[in-house]
């Protein structure tokens, strides 16, 4: 049977020690820190059953670390441990999502009861959130980890407009999610059951992708041997998402416009007009103003699908998410491998936290999913990440060490940008302008080298 894991915070150090002993004595697993600030550190990389803090601590109080861990995860079943002077802050603590608090000087039977309830209490918290989650996974937000400031704006405003009929653009670069979002926003409104049509339209060749969209009638055209129903009449009731929609050629776009705008189409070849009733969200990685300005995309479509945009931050701007995805990645797959991953050492995750993510969220899950298949058991050390990461993460802060901030300032966009435009080119030269063998020597798949090329102007 699987012992439960409890994390102490006490800076008494003869409290600390008595609950140390009295617990594993009991056949808990049981770690023990001497301040908020290492409890913080600690509680990320592991999955704990059951968090105990002292109330009053030097620097980072219980109620912080309440907070804390409330804000990684609700779920969390936190234990406050205080004097009888602060029974009012911890009555207050509980207010704020303690389970509840154990005063001094500690009982040892006490303090056995309070954890067996409280791990009892978790227990069947984690097996209501299973059926919850088995009944309703397709329909929730649980998929996006929001810790970062950034990311919890952005869900802050899916789930503001989640339940309207209105029309969201996602921008984002490839691997940030932006597909999640969209199904997010499918599942959390009313037309939840009804269907939800996926259309890329980067991938589908330009000459294929009118038919794919509208349909065709029999004879249409040379090879149109039948009737077909068009992606558009499929999403009938329900929503049609438009993915990569920047890559579309302009004769296209005015007939998407039309679609958009009267909420109707014809099959081509078809003399019937068909009637719309869907929800349309788009997404793309590429900067549509900019391309408006540039005349590669019309200015009147972007506008009838700019109604609500949603910006996803690259990975490498939500840093505070990394632990959180890694654990969330460690236990799917572990899961679906029947591997036995423990967590990831502290000198791996920071190493993973500096690393700059070109791929964003999918090269990690990817990195994740080859790790737990390769390594099958134990903790994930430094010595098990891909050179790539190791020599990436001390390079980025080396380029940082070594760059100058005169009095003036400097414009950062404008030099990140410069120094990846840099990067790009001396990249196609080494390769001999070709851009599979250059994608692979910045470490990035080919389509997501192609997209930086169209963003800086690289022929």
């Amino acid at each position: 049977m699987k012992k439960a894991k409890i994390l102490i915070a006490e800076d008494d150090d003869l409290s600390r020690k008595n609950m140390l002993e009295l617990l594993s004595e009991n056949g808990y697993e049981v770690k023990a820190v001497s301040n908020g600030q290492e409890a913080m550190e600690v509680f990320p990389y592991d999955k704990f059953d059951l968090v105990m803090t002292d109330l009053k601590m030097p620097h980072i109080d219980g109620l912080q670390l309440l907070k804390f861990i409330k804000e990684m995860n609700p779920e969390n079943i936190v234990v406050m441990i205080t004097g009888y002077a602060t029974v009012k802050s911890a009555v207050k603590a509980m207010k704020l999502g303690a389970f509840d608090y154990i005063t001094k000087p500690l009982k040892k039977d006490i303090v056995k009861m309070v954890v067996e309830r409280a791990l009892s209490h978790a227990k069947l918290k984690e097996e209501n959130i299973a059926l919850r989650n088995h009944l309703e996974e397709k329909y929730d937000f649980g998929k996006l980890t929001a810790y970062s400031d950034k990311m919890k704006d952005v869900l802050e405003k899916i789930k503001k407009v989640a339940s309207s009929d209105s029309t969201v653009a996602i921008y984002g670069e490839s691997g940030t999610g932006k597909e999640l979002v969209a199904h997010a926003l499918c599942f959390n409104s009313s037309r939840k059951a009804r269907p939800f049509v996926t259309v890329n339209c980067g991938a589908i060749p330009e000459e294929l992708l009118e038919s794919e969209l509208f349909g065709h009638e029999k004879g249409a055209f040379t090879g149109a041997v039948r009737s077909r129903t068009g992606r558009f009449e499929l999403a009938q009731g329900g929503t049609i998402f438009l993915d990569e929609i920047g890559d579309m050629s302009p004769a296209l776009q005015v007939k998407v416009l039309r679609a958009i705008q009267e909420r109707q189409c014809e099959r081509i070849g078809g003399m019937k007009t068909i009637d719309l009733d869907i929800r349309i969200i788009t997404a793309t990685n590429m900067d549509l103003e900019k391309a408006v300005a540039e005349k590669k995309f019309r200015e009147d479509l972007f506008y009838r699908i700019n109604v609500i945009p949603i910006h996803l931050p690259p990975l490498r701007e939500r840093k505070a998410d990394i632990p959180v995805l890694i654990n969330r990645f460690l236990r799917t797959f572990n899961k679906s491998k029947e591997k036995k991953i423990k967590g990831v050492a502290l000198e791996a995750m920071d190493c993973l936290a500096k690393y700059s993510w070109p791929g964003n969220v999918r090269e990690l899950q990817n990195l994740i999913e080859m790790l737990v298949v390769m390594k099958g058991s134990d903790n994930i050390e430094l010595k098990d990440l891909p050179d790539k990461i190791k020599l990436n993460s001390g390079k980025i802060e080396g380029i940082i060490s070594n760059t100058e901030i005169s009095d003036d300032g400097l414009a950062l966009s404008e030099t990140i940008g410069q120094f990846e435009k840099d990067l790009l080119q001396k990249a196609l030269q080494k390769a001999g302008g070709v851009k599979s063998r250059a994608a692979k020597l910045l470490n990035l798949n080919r389509t997501t080298f192609v997209e930086k090329l169209k963003r800086y102007s690289i022929s």
